[in-house]
């Protein structure tokens, strides 16, 4: 489906077509599941976000569109609802910090193994992911996982490009040490800080299946 007939779906959908908000939300529902999903530990949290995040699709279009592709307004979105999610879920005293400073590990330490198979690399690069800071981990796998540019990235996080590529440098920097420290022995961590790409793309296959 072209990048246009997305914009023309929402389109139809803002004018009460359901069936159009549905291909919508069965094209999207894995890229959304598998940004929330290393994030946000309760499931049933994830898929109320997905669904917040679509139902969000129906406002605000025109802001966006003219200097966004329709997946960076989508990612914008979700971005803004993990934020929502991140203020109602911290705690009192840390209510007023800025949610960068959070780690996902603050919230929950559910075993993400349990969602990416038995491949050790898989696992520790997932666990690895969780150990960094959002600022870090969103941006690495808007990279790693769906394939955003630097400027995409910037785009949906209001972040000049050179600094998207500076936090990326950085990420993976502290995301190879996290692995390193996480490693059983250091052919293991070999073995996955160098082929991040190719365990993504194994992850991608593994966490958000679409719907219907």
């Amino acid at each position: 489906m072209a990048e246009s007939e997305d914009w023309q779906l929402l389109d139809r959908w803002r004018q009460g077509d359901q069936q159009a908000g549905a291909a919508l939300l069965q094209r999207y529902f894995g890229i959304l599941s598998r940004f929330f999903h290393n994030k946000v530990a309760n499931p049933d949290d994830v898929a109320d976000l997905v669904s917040e995040t679509m139902l969000a699709c129906t406002t605000g279009k025109e802001r966006i569109r003219e200097s966004s592709s329709f997946r960076s307004f989508l990612f914008a979105i979700a971005f803004n609802q993990l934020r929502r999610y991140y203020r109602k879920q911290r705690k009192r005293e840390l209510e007023r910090d800025d949610f960068l400073q959070c780690v996902a590990g603050e919230f929950d330490e559910a075993s993400p193994a349990t969602a990416v198979g038995n491949k050790r690399e898989t696992s520790l690069l997932v666990q690895g992911l969780r150990s960094l800071p959002l600022e870090y981990q969103i941006i690495l796998e808007l990279t790693l996982f769906e394939e955003l540019t630097g400027r995409e990235i910037g785009e949906l996080l209001d972040m000049p490009t050179p600094t998207v590529h500076t936090r990326l440098r950085r990420g993976k920097a502290r995301l190879g040490a996290a692995i390193e420290a996480l490693a059983a022995n250091p052919e293991e961590y070999k073995s996955t800080v160098t082929d991040l790409e190719g365990w993504a793309a194994q992850l991608r296959k593994q966490i958000g299946t679409p719907v219907g």
